[in-house]
């Protein structure tokens, strides 16, 4: 029995020692699966980062070009400065030759060069080819250099708030290089080589290099000698108009493409003014975008072509202007104080009566009007590639009475971006389709594949071929006031003025206005359509027809130059422009003066209410264009 007994225990005992060395062998095998399978890249990274050290490789950023492939913000190699306290022999020297070449304070580049707490310090960053050359001649033990990049922009001052600008670690800051940043920035590498415990490098051993990877090219819509065209206008508006900003915008009629767009003053994208942040804020904004404000009669185009789209009002229908008219006890005035007499729509809208507007409003009614707004996209988004897009203000149709009703049918009591007002005009001009408005045409991956282009993304049809054909011959008939094709001679344009008082506090701010210019070309079937804003002209002329009209023409004119376009009419284009001398109007009753001016076939608005002249603009004996526009002030 014992010796049975005794043979049994020690089977039980060999049974426990085997399971026991089974266990502790799976559970050796899980845990070099877990280190080997789940933890084993962690482990190595973490063992990598232990035994090396590294430099970054700043990656290059995308490319920026105008839709002709000219380059619009590009980058060049610069270096970053590094050392390593660790390696030094000679603090001193060395400190008094880095603060000497990188214009630096001399204490604070030894403090940094004999801090023996962290691995490498960085001394500056952006540092010019030169300066690296001689850095790396000097051959200092502990100096290391790495490669970076620069942003640059060949224009300087063009595009400044389409395309934005970075800081100097190259993340985009504004525009374009920060709506894209992510795109743009590409993907550092690095160089590493491996090193003690204590951050010296050891000898015999392998560096390790890892590319970086460049960030992709971005081509826009923008045509940059049509930009440069536009902004050379703005800086003439700028000195000549003495403004506090002007905007301007071109797009494309039937794509929704943006082939110019700019706002005045600006600043140099190369040196950008980072040591007065309220000036970089207010000049980097782009207000085509940002801003709203009351677009005043450029705003009659919508309503227009509301009205006939709804046929609440035809090319036979009689209106009557004395001077104002009455809406909710309101007394709401027009521009000309005597009235325009009985007018037929397409002459309401060629003489900018506001009271013709008024009557297409009240005609319309509040919900079919704001059926209209929202068709328009107006106190909506466009979604345009820029970051900080306003929607504009429509107030509550439930709070709206008649008579904001009929304010808005002349562009007062709603704001709107310039963008939000050229996008609803040209869907109206362009046979009735609203397009996406979009400055992307396309963006290629550093490898050369397309990984995004841009086409005319139509959004909705807002009013008919027929009434937008319609509209567009009213427009036409706006500038032939002297005759046809004489808005720029020989070529067919349609537009509208433009004149809104501006409000702060809640109260019309005295003197402060809006003075703005909306222009189609060619006028009977619009491929190209110009916005022209100038805000609070500063001369005493503040009609849109005076204040922006003629740049408008300059713009145009240097346009047909650049593409090459041909007059409509050869004959108009080659016969000079006739010129008068102004006249002495001063002193006169507003009926004689008007009557001279009619007469001599000069084309005029008038400032105030009253019946007798007072100033005029320009003064007596100035040569002045047939086509051009004169103020009399009463």
């Amino acid at each position: 029995m014992n010796k049975s007994y005794n043979l049994f225990s020690q089977r039980k005992r060999i049974l426990a020692l085997i399971t026991l060395i089974s266990f502790i062998f799976c559970a050796l095998i899980v845990r070099l699966g877990v280190v080997q399978l789940i933890n084993g890249s962690w482990l190595q990274i973490r063992a990598m980062d232990q035994w090396t050290r590294d430099l970054p490789l700043k990656a290059e950023r995308g490319k920026i070009y105008d839709s002709t492939g000219s380059s619009l913000a590009v980058s060049y190699t610069t270096y970053n400065v590094y050392t390593r306290a660790r390696e030094i022999t000679n603090a001193t020297q060395t400190a008094k030759f880095l603060s000497n070449i990188l214009n630096l304070d001399y204490e604070s580049v030894y403090n940094k060069i004999t801090n023996k707490t962290a691995s490498e310090f960085l001394i500056k960053m952006q540092v010019e080819e030169d300066i690296a050359k001689q850095i790396i001649e000097k051959n200092i033990s502990g100096v290391y250099l790495s490669g970076n990049t620069k942003r640059y922009y060949p224009y300087g001052d063009l595009l400044t708030q389409i395309l934005g600008f970075t800081t100097i670690d190259n993340i985009g800051q504004a525009g374009i290089e920060l709506y894209y940043n992510d795109i743009l920035k590409g993907t550092d590498g690095k160089s590493l080589i491996q090193a003690d415990i204590t951050g010296q490098q050891l000898d015999n051993t392998l560096s390790y290099y890892i590319p970086s990877i460049p960030g992709c090219d971005i081509t826009l819509t923008i045509d940059s000698k049509i930009q440069l065209i536009v902004e050379q206008a703005l800086n003439k508006v700028m000195q000549e108009q003495q403004a506090k900003s002007a905007t301007a915008i071109i797009m494309k009629a039937n794509t929704g493409e943006i082939v110019a767009m700019s706002t005045k003053p600006s600043f140099d994208l190369n040196n950008v003014p980072r040591d007065n942040p309220s000036i970089l804020l207010e000049t980097v904004k782009n207000k085509s975008v940002v801003d709203v404000y009351e677009p005043g009669s450029t705003f009659k185009i919508l309503t227009m072509a509301t009205t006939i789209e709804e046929a609440t009002a035809n090319e036979n229908t009689r209106f009557y202007c004395g001077g104002s008219c009455t809406v909710d006890g309101q007394r709401i005035k027009c521009w000309k104080s005597i009235g325009h007499g009985s007018q037929s729509l397409a002459e309401g809208l060629a003489n900018s009566c506001n009271c013709v507007f008024v009557d297409l409003a009240l005609r319309l009614g509040l919900d079919k009007f704001y059926e209209y707004f929202n068709l328009f996209g107006l106190g909506q988004k466009t979604n345009i590639e820029i970051s900080g897009e306003s929607s504009g203000i429509i107030m509550d149709k439930e709070t709206a009475k008649r008579v904001d009703l009929a304010r808005m049918g002349f562009g007062q009591a709603i704001a709107v971006t310039p963008l939000q007002l050229i996008t609803a005009i040209c869907s109206v001009v362009n046979g009735g389709t609203l397009y996406q408005p979009y400055l992307i045409n396309k963006i290629v991956s550093p490898d050369g594949i397309v990984i995004e282009e841009n086409t005319k993304t139509p959004i909705r049809r807002v009013v008919s071929e027929e009434t937008s054909k319609i509209l567009n011959e009213m427009l036409e008939g706006v500038v032939s006031k002297t005759g046809k094709y004489t808005f720029v001679p020989g070529y067919e344009i349609g537009g509208k003025t433009g004149t809104s008082q501006k409000y702060e506090n809640g109260s019309i701010a005295r003197g402060k206005y809006v003075s703005s210019f909306v222009g189609t070309y060619p006028a009977s079937n619009p491929e190209y359509v110009l916005l022209l804003m100038v805000d609070e002209p500063g001369t005493g002329a503040y009609y849109g027809s005076v204040v922006a009209s003629p740049y408008a023409k300059e713009i145009f004119s240097g346009m047909f130059e650049y593409l090459g376009i041909k007059p409509d009419d050869p004959e108009i284009a080659q016969t000079p422009e006739k010129t008068i001398t102004m006249p002495d109007l001063i002193g006169q009753s507003l009926t004689k003066a008007v009557k001279t001016l009619t007469e001599l076939g000069i084309n005029y608005e008038i400032d105030g209410d009253g019946l007798t002249i007072i100033n005029q603009l320009p003064p007596v004996g100035t040569e002045i264009k047939q086509s051009d526009y004169i103020v009399i002030c009463t």
